[in-house]
C-alpha cells in the first residue's frame, strides 16, 4: 500500500475521534458534574436532548450532498463545521452550570448540529476515498475512533475537570477538536472525487432509497443486527450495581476495560472483513452477538465473580465493536453516487433509532422478568437477527467442492 494511500486511515481516525470526544463528554461526563452540583434527575434527563441533532441529521444530509461534488468542497464542510464546533465549545466555557443551565443546553445542541454536519461530510469523504476492499479497514477507523473518543471523553476529561475546572476543560476540548482536523489539511487524495454530472439531491431521496428491494432487506437487517446485545449494553451498569459493584469499579470495568476492548475489536474487525469478506464476517459477528446473550444468561443463574463478569464485559464490548464495523461497511456499500451522505446517514439513523427502541423495551423486560428474562430475550433477538441475515444472504453449500 502506497504512502499516500495509507495516510487516509489516520486522517479518518482523527476526524472521527474529533467528533466523538466532545460528544462523549457532554453526554456522559456532564451529567456526573451536574449531579455533583445537586441538579435534579429531571434536569439531568433533559441533557439527553443534546443528542437530537444526531437523530435528525438525515434532514440536512441532502444539502451537504448537493455541495460536496469535489474534495475542496468536502474540505470546506469539515473545516468550517469543526471551527464552528470549537467556537461554540469555547463559548460554553464562559457559562456556569450553576446559573446558566438552559443556555448551556441550547449551545450544546447547536454544537452538536455542527458536529453532525461534520459527520455527514466525513462519511462522504470516507466513502469516496476508500476503495471497496478498503472499507472494512476504513470503518474500523470510524468505530475505533468513536470508542477511543468515548474512553478519552469519559476518563481523561473528567480528570482534567477535577484539576483544572470547567472553563479550562472546555478550552482544552476546543483545542483538541481543532488539532484533530490538521491531518486533513495536509492530505491530498489520489482518488477522483469530482462528480461527472451534477445532480440535485432532495429530501424525497430518503423515500426513494426504500424503492429498492435489496435496500429494504438491508435496512431490515440494520434494524435487528444489534438487537441481541443492545439491551445488555443498556442494562449493564444497573446489573453491575445489583451485583454489588460501586461506581468506581463500574467505571473501570465498563468505561475502561469495556471501551478499550471495543476499540481493539473495531480495529481488528476491519482486517477480518478484508480477509474473510462481508458475508462471512456478518455471520461470524452475529454468532458472537449470540454468544454474549448465552454467556450472560449463564451468569444470571448464580453470582459471578470479578473475573467471570469481566470476561462477560469484554465479550459484550468486543461483539459491539465487531458489529459496528460490519454495519458501517455494509452501509457504505449501499449508497448511491452523489447521494453518499444522504444514504449513509439514513442507514445509520435507522440503527440508532432501532437500538433506542430495543434498549427501552429491554428495560421493561428486565423489570418484569428479571435479568434471567432479559438475557433470554436478548438470545431470541440474536437468533432473529441471524434469520434476517440468512434472508439477506442465504448460505449455499456446493457438492464436491474442495477448498
Amino acid at each position: 500500500m502506497g504512502k499516500n494511500n495509507w495516510t487516509k486511515f489516520p486522517v479518518l481516525f482523527s476526524l472521527y475521534i474529533a467528533q466523538s470526544v466532545p460528544m462523549s463528554f457532554f453526554s456522559t461526563v456532564v451529567p456526573v458534574i451536574m449531579r455533583q452540583e445537586n441538579y435534579s434527575l429531571e434536569s439531568i434527563g433533559l441533557l439527553q436532548l443534546v443528542k437530537l441533532p444526531w437523530i435528525i441529521k438525515f434532514l440536512w444530509a441532502p444539502v451537504v450532498d448537493n455541495y460536496s461534488s469535489n474534495f475542496k468542497q468536502l474540505k470546506h464542510w469539515i473545516f468550517f463545521s469543526e471551527l464552528f464546533y470549537a467556537f461554540i465549545i469555547i463559548g460554553i466555557g464562559f457559562f456556569s452550570l450553576q446559573t446558566d443551565f438552559i443556555s448551556i443546553i441550547v449551545l450544546i445542541i447547536i454544537a452538536f448540529i455542527a458536529s453532525a454536519t461534520q459527520d455527514i461530510a466525513t462519511d462522504i469523504f470516507a466513502i469516496r476515498i476508500l476503495k471497496e476492499s478498503e472499507r472494512g479497514l476504513g470503518n474500523s477507523m470510524q468505530s475505533g475512533g468513536s470508542f477511543m473518543g468515548s474512553l478519552l471523553g469519559t476518563g481523561v476529561l473528567l480528570l482534567i475537570y477535577h484539576y483544572y475546572g470547567w472553563q479550562n476543560l472546555l478550552f482544552i476540548l476546543a483545542a483538541f477538536v481543532l488539532f484533530a482536523v490538521i491531518p486533513l489539511w495536509f492530505y491530498k487524495p489520489v482518488e477522483k472525487t469530482q462528480s461527472t454530472e451534477k445532480q440535485t439531491v432532495k429530501l424525497k431521496e430518503l423515500l426513494l432509497f426504500f424503492n429498492d428491494k435489496v435496500c429494504r432487506k438491508h435496512l431490515l437487517l440494520l434494524v435487528f443486527y444489534y438487537s441481541g446485545i443492545i439491551g445488555i449494553l443498556a442494562m449493564l451498569k444497573p446489573y453491575l450495581v445489583d451485583l454489588g459493584y460501586n461506581v468506581k469499579e463500574i467505571g473501570f470495568m465498563s468505561g475502561i476495560i469495556g471501551t478499550s476492548t471495543a476499540a481493539f475489536s473495531a480495529f481488528f474487525g476491519g482486517f477480518l472483513i478484508k480477509k474473510l469478506g462481508r458475508i462471512t464476517s456478518f455471520y461470524i459477528f452475529s454468532f458472537a452477538n449470540l454468544s454474549v446473550g448465552v454467556y450472560f444468561y449463564y451468569l444470571s443463574s448464580f453470582v459471578p465473580n470479578f473475573w467471570q463478569i469481566s470476561m462477560a464485559i469484554c465479550l459484550l464490548w468486543a461483539a459491539y465493536g465487531f458489529s459496528s464495523v460490519i454495519v458501517y461497511t455494509s452501509s457504505m456499500d449501499k449508497v448511491r453516487p452523489q447521494r453518499e451522505g444522504t444514504d449513509f446517514t439514513l442507514q445509520i439513523v435507522v440503527t440508532h433509532l432501532s437500538s433506542l427502541i430495543i434498549a427501552v423495551f429491554s428495560g421493561k423486560m428486565g423489570d418484569k422478568f428479571g435479568y434471567n428474562g432479559l438475557f433470554s430475550f436478548q438470545i431470541l433477538m440474536s437468533l432473529l437477527a441471524i434469520v434476517i441475515l440468512y434472508y439477506n444472504f442465504p448460505l449455499k453449500f456446493k457438492k464436491n467442492e474442495n477448498r
